[in-house]
């Protein structure tokens, strides 16, 4: 056993930045289309999802990490996957939540 409450109405996620273990609800989840991960805010896009803190530090260093073309699976094909998206609307939510950004010490 690993400690973690094991209750099925709080599945948890692991955020692609920090690789800190979270609540569900607490994350962000980011899908791929075509080729520009977007936020899935209300969790019911097609495809496969990964999951971020909703602030600037996780969401720099996932991009830092080049997280999400790993997590999407993403080799090779026509370029890198767009971002740009994504990053205005963290940094939107960051301004909007108080900047209470989520401690990104792995």
């Amino acid at each position: 056993m690993s400690g973690r409450t094991r209750d099925p109405a709080c599945p948890e996620r692991t955020c692609v930045g920090c690789r800190g273990r979270s609540a569900k609800a607490d994350l962000l989840r980011v899908v791929v289309i075509e080729g520009e991960c977007v936020p899935d805010l209300r969790g019911t896009l097609p495809g496969r999802g990964a999951y971020l803190h909703p602030s600037l530090a996780c969401c720099d260093l996932a991009l830092r990490r080049r997280a999400f073309p790993r997590a999407f699976r993403v080799t090779g094909g026509p370029g890198p996957l767009g971002t740009e998206q994504l990053r205005r609307y963290v940094e939107r939510a960051s301004r909007e939540a108080g900047d209470t950004e989520h401690n990104a010490t792995p």
